[in-house]
């Protein structure tokens, strides 16, 4: 009797109308709960958190919570850990756009399927500078991006001075979590497909090679910011190159100072022992004193015939120059700017 009594009340959750409505109750709660956690979505604007190589649980969690507050970086944790995710796996970079659900963002993370981060660099004159720049938005060191430089570059045919001519300013995409050695490469590749056949046509047919097109570019896109004057100076530059002259360019000078702010050129600095001042040194220095944009490139290549082989910036201080074709009308230009700069005192 007492073993009926106890098989009866074993059988009681499973076979009482009551305790089916408690426990279909607790399920569909439960449901409800699990389907909630999952679809949260994300409110606010799109934010990014990232996973380096030394992640634990512990970062990943707290790399969450601080990128999209405690309750959703909560939640994601929760469902990133109950998909078996490992830091290991998710390393790397993640965009968590608006509307985006708890469980997707999770997913991500336990695939590793991170998303491409936007590198745009401009304006940059060292290879020093470029390294800062590119890996600013990437987890490799600018020292690896150097090493590779040096371990990359001189396989594609670049001298040790002439490595800012293996890339061109844009923007590109590529994962945050790239090591030096693929972002060199990448940059190589993208710069070598600029250089199609067309362009290596047009610096043969000028006598020059793709460095030697950038280094001039690199002194014109230096020489002046008004673009309708970059061709104009860059066939200025080539003339003097077939003349056997001096290239005499003021920011080659710069460049080789170091002093990159310099708005008067002296005596003193003309100067300067180095292999980058042209006032010094017959032909093209050894290297890029900039990285040359596209469009710069271009204008070297497009450059229109002329005979002017000397240039000085006009007195107006308007960014453009007095061109001559001789000595004597070019000491005239010079005259004028000279008394410019000293009007306004400007050493």
């Amino acid at each position: 009797m007492k073993q009926n009594k106890n098989r009866k009340r074993s059988g009681w959750l499973t076979s009482h109308p009551i305790a089916l409505v408690i426990a279909a109750g607790v399920v569909v709660t439960v449901a409800i709960v699990a389907a909630v956690f999952c679809l949260a979505t994300h409110d606010g604007d799109a934010r990014w958190f990232y996973l380096p190589t030394t992640a634990t649980n512990e970062s990943v969690r707290d790399s969450l919570r601080s990128a999209l507050g405690n309750s959703e970086g909560n939640k994601v944790y929760a469902l990133w850990r109950a998909q078996g995710g490992k830091p290991e796996r998710a390393h790397g970079a993640y965009r968590v756009e608006p509307g985006q659900s708890a469980l997707r963002t999770s997913r991500r993370m336990a695939q590793g399927a991170q998303t491409p981060v936007r590198l745009s660099f401009n304006n940059v004159r060292t290879l020093d500078e470029l390294a800062q720049r590119v890996c600013s938005r990437l987890e490799c060191s600018p020292d690896s991006f150097k090493a590779a430089c040096r371990a990359v570059l001189p396989q594609a045919g670049f001298g040790r001075e002439e490595f800012t001519a293996a890339f061109i300013p844009d923007t590109y995409e590529m994962y945050w979590t790239a090591k030096g050695s693929e972002v060199v490469r990448r940059l190589l590749e993208y710069r070598n497909i600029y250089w199609n056949d067309e362009r290596r046509a047009k610096a043969k047919a000028l006598g020059l090679t793709p460095v030697e097109v950038s280094i001039i570019a690199s002194i014109v896109e230096e020489e002046t910011n008004v673009a309708d004057e970059r061709p104009v100076v860059a066939r200025l530059y080539i003339n003097r190159l077939r003349r056997g002259m001096k290239l005499q360019a003021d920011p080659t000078v710069k460049f080789a100072t170091g002093n990159f702010g310099l708005r008067r050129i002296t005596g003193a600095h003309l100067g300067v022992d180095s292999p980058y001042n042209t006032y010094r040194h017959a032909g093209l220095p050894p290297g890029p004193i900039r990285v040359a944009d596209a469009r710069a490139i271009d204008a070297v290549l497009d450059a229109p015939a002329h005979d002017y082989i000397y240039m000085c910036a006009k007195e107006d201080f308007s960014g453009r120059h007095n061109f001559a074709r001789d000595f004597t009308e070019h000491q005239n230009n010079a005259r004028r700017y000279q008394k410019a700069l000293n009007d306004r005192n400007i050493r």
